[in-house]
């Protein structure tokens, strides 16, 4: 009798209701680690630039959310308190625990307790943490430059560069002359600016006339005040217009497991995460955007 043969008979011979159980136990205990020991996403978006990159995969801490306090300058991961959560007791533990809204990361600014102030000084936007003007080494020092996939000519982005080197060889982004002359175009026909300059007021609609980063806003006890690091191209507690509540946060992302800049022509944003995929259909082009220097560290 083969290995086959034998394990067919074990299969007949064992209960379905346990298999059940058994089954129901082990995905009933994944469930719970992912929820509340750790997590892991994959990044979207640029509202991070330049601590993190689109194309980046994070580890989260949750499981030292249940009995350590979060800090000014933590990174954190949440849910969007923008969207529409049921009253429905069942739902809305389904959509803050299992799917429904975005998960979010932006950096804590300030905690419970704390006056946090944006004013406008000498042109440039600043924040005043409980009265002290408050430093901050992590904001994206960077231009954005805009860009167009030619695969995708409706589709701007704004992407962190360093005019100092060429568009073939940034650091954070690789870019062709092609994207960038595609994105000084679609800007300029709908009257956008085609760069994003550092320590710039930035505008919004919704303020009339009146810069984002201004506003005065005293912390409760569950409230944190939300920021990205790319000032220029993050929404945020500032665009939002409240603070975030505590019961949104999940996670402490303290670690980045690998970074690789994926062309969004590259396919769906959705399967960033699945990079086999990525080396299937692009296997020498992938290696070569894989960012090295940003594998396996700490983020801070």
């Amino acid at each position: 009798m083969n290995i086959i043969e034998r394990y067919q008979q074990w299969r007949q011979r064992r209960p379905v209701a346990k298999e059940v159980i058994e089954i129901t136990l082990i995905l009933l205990f994944v469930f719970l680690v992912r929820t509340i020991g750790f997590g892991l996403y994959a990044v979207p978006s640029g509202s991070m630039e330049t601590t993190i990159l689109c194309g980046e995969r994070l580890f989260a801490d949750k499981f030292t959310l249940l009995f350590l306090p979060l800090k000014r300058g933590d990174v954190i991961s949440f849910n969007s308190p923008l969207y529409h959560y049921s009253d429905n007791v069942l739902v809305n533990w389904w959509q803050m625990y299992a799917w429904g809204p975005d998960n979010l990361t932006k950096r804590i600014v300030g905690i419970p307790g704390d006056h946090v102030q944006g004013k406008i000084e000498d042109g440039k936007p600043v924040i005043y943490l409980n009265g002290e003007k408050l430093n901050e080494p992590y904001v994206d020092k960077y231009p954005l430059i805009a860009i167009v996939d030619p695969d995708k000519p409706l589709k701007l982005e704004y992407r962190s560069y360093d005019r100092l080197i060429s568009y073939e060889k940034q650091p954070f982004y690789i870019m062709t002359s092609q994207e960038v002359i595609l994105g000084r175009r679609l800007t300029l026909l709908n009257g956008y600016p085609d760069q994003l300059l550092p320590e710039t007021p930035v505008m919004s609609s919704r303020t009339s006339g009146k810069s984002v980063d201004e506003y005065d806003v005293q912390l409760s006890a569950d409230e944190y005040w939300v920021m990205g690091d790319n000032r220029q191209n993050s929404t945020d507690a500032r665009f939002w217009g409240f603070p975030l509540k505590k019961k949104f946060i999940h996670g402490r992302v303290v670690f980045r497991l690998w970074s690789i800049d994926i062309s969004d022509s590259w396919g769906s944003l959705e399967w960033l995460h699945i990079w086999p995929f990525d080396l299937l259909r692009h296997p020498i082009l992938f290696w070569s955007r894989v960012r090295w220097s940003r594998c396996l560290n700490v983020i801070r």
